[in-house]
């Protein structure tokens, strides 16, 4: 059965950093791409970041130069690099994983940036 396991998210001032992971397991085919969602209270779910098995990243335009997403192809697992967050970056984010069959969702992680 497909999981993902998501870490990494917590309290942190603005300017701080933090960096998420994500590990997917249950299959012997290698998502493709993986990504982060965030959702903040009263918002819809919008996409932060993904990244294709060949490297080929795209990113919110709100994130853009803070924000950095990398893969580890042999592991399954997607990192998010959070520089510089913001208190707008307050959100519970969302690990996302792309097989042709199905998509999967991690179980969230809040990530809080305080004023």
């Amino acid at each position: 059965q497909v999981q993902l396991v998501e870490s990494g998210g917590g309290l942190v001032q603005a300017g701080g950093s933090l960096t998420l992971s994500c590990a997917a397991s249950g299959t012997i085919y290698s998502p493709n791409p993986m990504g982060w969602y965030r959702q903040a209270p009263g918002e819809q779910r919008e996409l932060v970041a993904t990244i294709t098995s060949g490297g080929i990243r795209k990113y919110a335009d709100s994130v853009e130069g803070r924000f950095t997403i990398s893969k580890d192809n042999d592991k399954n697992t997607v990192y998010l690099q959070m520089n510089n967050l913001r208190p707008e970056d307050t959100a519970v984010y969302y690990c996302n994983a792309h097989w042709n069959w199905r998509d999967a969702w991690g179980q969230g992680t809040q990530v809080t940036v305080s004023s």
